[in-house]
């Protein structure tokens, strides 16, 4: 059952991975049009310029639950790489209850009257020829530490899961044994 759930959580992270990395194109793609124009043809726009931060923003804000899924954030190897599968399970169960959610809540939370403001006050950018709008790229805010969760509640299930899978097999070796 929890395999099957897991499975679903997957596919929510690999969705994610899949949007970031389209975004990261664009943004490769915004980057090259407008080195080019600026050098090239001495021609520049503050709206790319802009653009590409706010991209920049995009990839970095949902490649937060890519990552996790991926099981690739940053830790203290130095430690985690000598334990064993239990230890290494426990140690990431605790981090994701004790510091991902809790901390990804507080941020998605509290930024929601951040977003309302942008969008009640229509914030632009203050350069000329800037981007509108600029509630939409602080709207991902809430949204990507929503995702966030939503990640480590499926990295959850998978640490659970592979706990479940090491007493399986352990026992399996000692009934084998005996």
């Amino acid at each position: 059952m929890l395999k099957q759930i897991e499975k679903g959580f997957d596919t929510f992270g690999i969705a994610i991975g899949n949007l970031t990395s389209v975004i990261l194109v664009l943004m490769i793609a915004n980057v090259f049009y407008d080195v080019v124009m600026r050098y090239f043809f001495n021609v520049g726009s503050i709206g790319f310029q802009e653009l590409e931060w706010h991209l920049f923003s995009i990839v970095f804000l949902l490649g937060m639950s890519y990552t996790l899924q991926q099981d690739a954030h940053v830790r203290v190897d130095l430690i985690y790489d000598n334990l064993n599968i239990p230890k290494r399970a426990y140690i990431n169960i605790l981090g994701t209850l004790i510091f991902i959610i809790p901390v990804a809540i507080i941020i998605g939370y509290g930024s929601i009257d951040y977003v309302i403001e942008s969008y009640q006050s229509a914030e632009a950018s203050g350069n000329p020829g800037g981007l509108t709008h600029r509630w939409l790229i602080k709207s991902l805010i809430p949204l990507s530490f929503l995702c966030l969760v939503i990640s480590a509640i499926g990295f959850l299930i998978k640490q659970i899961n592979l706990l479940q899978e090491y007493k399986l097999n352990e026992n399996t070796l000692k009934r084998e044994k005996s």
